[in-house]
């Protein structure tokens, strides 16, 4: 286990992430700019993982995202796009990073969550209208970590998230559409969040996602299609929180995260020699850190800038304890 460790290009990945921010002008940059505010989730998250948080300027980032937010309370995906409920979900994750929840107007954001919620329990991206249980774990994890979830209602939040689910365990993202392990995280997650995994099938559903892993070792999103180390996040913590994680073979997916590597310049791909990107760096750091706890029984103490991931919130253990055990 330390031998593969150490394949982890830790300070490579760093330095890709850090390198991404410098390269605003590339064709790359300048398609993903509606979602900057994901990106900036998704590097800052796994920087603060590798242990290399300190390489940002903080101040710069707080001043952009603050400036990302309208009257409405909502957040963008960057200045000057539309406010929804993904990006708001990543600001606030953004500023609970730097430990700076303090620079936003709480009742405002919330109130602007809370509006989206709809007469059945779930919610709306944006004014929008388009429902999805993306929508009811990025509402429901917004409002825990802003002590604000009394703003909903949360019965029938969680009735909306429990009418989804399929007969194979699984959860789709509106009623009667097809199991998906990313839906499935946001409807487990959300359902831990508020206490209510009584109404998951532990066993069933842990099937289906042992089920999603192919001959590579890697881990796919619904029956027949490519693995995708994304997959790694959302399928390992959605098992964590069922505590059924030990179901899969640890050491073919921690291979097959390590084989999408780019051991030359840093980053992480969906599949082996594919380009890399942030988003899939950013679940292919978080992906191996659940395995760190569970290959052979070791820690993660035992690989010193590793820090572990809550499988809920999706933010470092050490943020999460902040928010809601200290003072």
């Amino acid at each position: 286990m330390s031998a593969r460790m150490g394949e982890l290009e830790i300070e490579k990945h760093a330095q890709y992430i850090l390198s991404v921010e410098k390269r605003k002008d590339e064709f790359e940059s300048l398609v993903m700019e509606h979602l900057r505010m994901n990106g900036a989730y998704w590097g800052l998250t796994a920087l603060d993982l590798l242990g290399k948080l300190g390489g940002v300027d903080q101040e710069a980032i707080i001043s952009w995202v603050l400036k990302c937010q309208h009257e409405c309370g909502g957040f963008a995906g960057n200045i000057g796009h539309d406010p929804h409920i993904l990006y708001t979900l990543s600001a606030v994750q953004i500023l609970a990073l730097f430990d700076r929840l303090d620079v936003v107007d709480i009742e405002k954001v919330t109130d602007y969550i809370a509006g989206l919620q709809q007469d059945d329990g779930s919610f709306s991206g944006d004014i929008w209208g388009e429902i999805d249980t993306r929508f009811s774990y990025c509402a429901i994890c917004c409002l825990s970590l802003l002590h604000r979830l009394d703003k909903i209602n949360v019965g029938k939040a969680v009735e909306y998230i429990v009418s989804c689910k399929n007969f194979d365990g699984g959860f789709g993202c509106t009623p009667g559409a097809e199991s998906h392990a990313g839906q499935v995280f946001c409807c487990v997650g959300a359902l831990a969040i508020v206490g209510a995994m009584n109404h998951i099938n532990k066993d069933l559903l842990g099937w289906w996602l042992c089920e999603r892993q192919v001959q590579s070792g890697g881990l796919n999103g619904r029956p027949e299609k490519l693995p995708d180390v994304c997959y790694s996040w959302w399928v390992l913590s959605s098992l964590t929180m069922m505590d059924r994680v030990h179901w899969i073979d640890k050491d073919k997916l921690a291979s097959f995260i390590l084989d999408c590597q780019d051991k030359d310049n840093g980053g992480i791909s969906d599949r082996p020699d594919d380009a890399v990107d942030v988003f899939h760096t950013f679940f292919g750091v978080a992906g191996m850190l659940p395995l760190s706890l569970s290959l052979m029984g070791l820690s993660l103490l035992e690989y010193p800038g590793l820090k572990a991931i809550d499988p809920a919130y999706a933010l470092p253990v050490p943020v999460v304890n902040r928010i809601f055990f200290s003072k």
